[in-house]
């Protein structure tokens, strides 16, 4: 199987090109390197996943890219520095290779900067995944699996959070550009018979983890005995999913839609298991054996209080099981911080 994953040099994508690779498929990676964090972080990120040992001489952003792209082009394996936004530029993807699946990982993630900068949001995570499926209809690819989030239940009252329950009062631009292409999607799928899988991701953590996000911030920010940034009281809850189980749910999505046809379904990836800011914070100062130095400050807007995912559809649809608990989650995040 050939799979194009977009967003595969990132924190999820890397990991599932990984596994992909090691199950012998074939990978097409789109990645335009967003300036969001550091682009080394996901050079790194992409060298790991293809388990090469490669010592990286970096000189600027552009030349380094397309080195790599050329150094790590194989039969099985290639990377395309490209923005989802140029559907001309994707559309020559699409013609050159034949594509079995379409995994789509690639957004512009946090509910913050989304608040700061929601058109360029609109553009790429709503335009961007318009381009692909469009190109998926041209080109007859039928099988998509799309990365949603969490998000879109916004201060939801029902817990746990179920699929069925009412998504329609996001509270960021972030959360509100996953809820349209979740309607797209269905869009997509009536007009075109593309079976789509909608994976509404929970809080995930672990190695490869993004530097913006709070586990990872708070770690590199204690281990330095630096301030970390505090928000609330300390009693807003998420439900951390350890990297592991999340690509265990998108690797048993695509078996799902490989068996079968005329779907279309959205499907919750949590670990079912709520964790407060101070229950994550302690977690952390625990495992580094350092104390927190804490800087207190108000919620923001667009954060929400509480995550927790209703996880029986996973289970029952596609065999779900996440095994990873938080204590054992964050003791393999932190070693792996250490030793990088």
């Amino acid at each position: 199987m050939t799979y194009l994953i977009t967003g595969g040099s990132g924190f999820i994508g890397s990991h599932l090109v990984e596994n992909l690779l090691k199950k012998g498929h074939s990978v097409i990676n789109i990645d335009n390197f967003d300036d969001f964090y550091d682009y080394k972080i996901k050079i790194q990120n992409t060298i790991d996943s293809l388990g090469k040992n490669i010592q990286f001489e970096f000189s600027e952003k552009r030349k380094d890219i397309i080195k790599l792209s050329n150094d790590l082009k194989s039969d099985h394996y290639q990377l395309f520095f490209q923005d989802i936004r140029d559907k001309n530029k994707l559309a020559e993807i699409f013609r050159e290779n034949k594509i079995d699946m379409v995994i789509h990982l690639a957004a512009l993630a946090g509910v913050r900067p989304s608040i700061e900068r929601p058109l360029e949001y609109e553009e790429v995570n709503i335009r961007g995944t318009m381009n692909i499926w469009e190109l998926c209809q041209e080109f007859g690819v039928k099988k998509f699996v799309c990365a949603s989030s969490s998000s879109v239940y916004g201060n939801n009252e029902k817990i746990p959070f179920s699929e069925t329950d009412n998504v329609d009062n996001p509270i960021s631009p972030y959360a509100a550009t996953k809820k349209c292409v979740e309607i797209l999607g269905h869009v997509y799928h009536d007009l075109y018979q593309i079976d789509i899988i909608q994976l509404r991701f929970f809080t995930v953590y672990g190695p490869r983890q993004r530097p913006d996000l709070a586990i990872h911030k708070f770690t590199k920010l204690i281990s330095e005995n630096k301030e970390i940034p505090f928000y609330g009281d300390g009693s807003t809850a998420r439900d951390y999913t350890y990297i592991d189980d999340i690509i265990d749910g998108i690797l048993k999505s695509v078996e799902y839609l490989q068996q079968n046809s005329n779907v279309y379904e959205i499907i919750n990836l949590g670990e079912s298991e709520v964790v407060t800011l101070s229950e994550m914070l302690s977690e952390i100062e625990k495992n580094l054996q350092k104390s927190a130095i804490k800087k207190n400050l108000p919620l923001q807007p667009g954060d929400v209080l509480r995550t927790n995912a209703d996880i029986a559809k996973a289970k029952r649809l596609i065999g779900y099981k996440p095994d990873t608990n938080f204590q054992n989650g964050m003791k393999k995040f932190v070693e792996w911080f250490l030793r990088k």
